[in-house]
């Protein structure tokens, strides 16, 4: 949990890390609808794919998943890492209920040790520089998720390049934030959990 002087601000603090939980939360959901029912085009009996770079297409639920990762990171920060670790066993079940049947161990397995992935990279780099540590631990988990989850989901690697290309755009999207989160942590007197 964030620490300071300031009980206004370590309210104000914790309550963001609410809202990032609730958004974690949600980005699963979201993922595992988009990917069956969003996109330029839907391969039949497969994922709905949308275009992430020139030429380069992928599961339209990759979108919410660089999201995720990054709330997982905010959540810890704000919450710490027990809250973070709870998330992410929260999340691998609700990954398996809201699955369609095809993708639900896919799914739970991706999200699980992706998450986890993340966490463990997150941890240890976040008092060094939360940029760095968003961007670290995205790039890890993002890879991990798109590896497990198109080798469980489809047993092919064949999305992967756009797989990881989307995450990645979701998690640098967010940089900016997360460095003028930091900033105001610093001004606020708030030290990472």
């Amino acid at each position: 949990m964030l620490t300071t002087s300031a009980g206004g601000a370590n309210a104000k603090a914790r309550a963001e890390g609410v809202l990032a939980l609730i958004g974690f939360g949600l980005c699963i959901p979201a993922a595992n609808w988009l990917i069956g029912h969003v996109g330029t085009y839907c391969v039949p009996n497969g994922p709905c794919l949308v275009p992430v770079a020139p030429g380069l297409m992928a599961p339209s639920g990759v979108l919410m998943i660089g999201l995720a990762l990054v709330l997982r990171d905010l959540v810890q920060r704000r919450l710490g890492v027990g809250y973070a670790a709870l998330a992410v066993l929260a999340g691998a079940a609700l990954s398996g209920f809201v699955a369609p049947p095809a993708l639900v161990v896919a799914s739970a397995v991706a999200f699980l040790l992706s998450e986890f992935a993340d966490l463990i990279v997150f941890t240890p780099l976040q008092k060094r520089g939360l940029v760095l540590a968003v961007a670290a631990s995205g790039a890890v988990g993002l890879v991990v998720d798109s590896v497990v989850f198109l080798w469980l989901a489809f047993g092919s690697l064949d999305f992967l390049a756009g797989q990881v290309v989307g995450k990645a755009w979701m998690v640098a999207l967010s940089l900016p934030l997360v460095a003028l989160l930091r900033r105001r942590d610093e001004r606020r007197g708030l030290e990472p959990a």
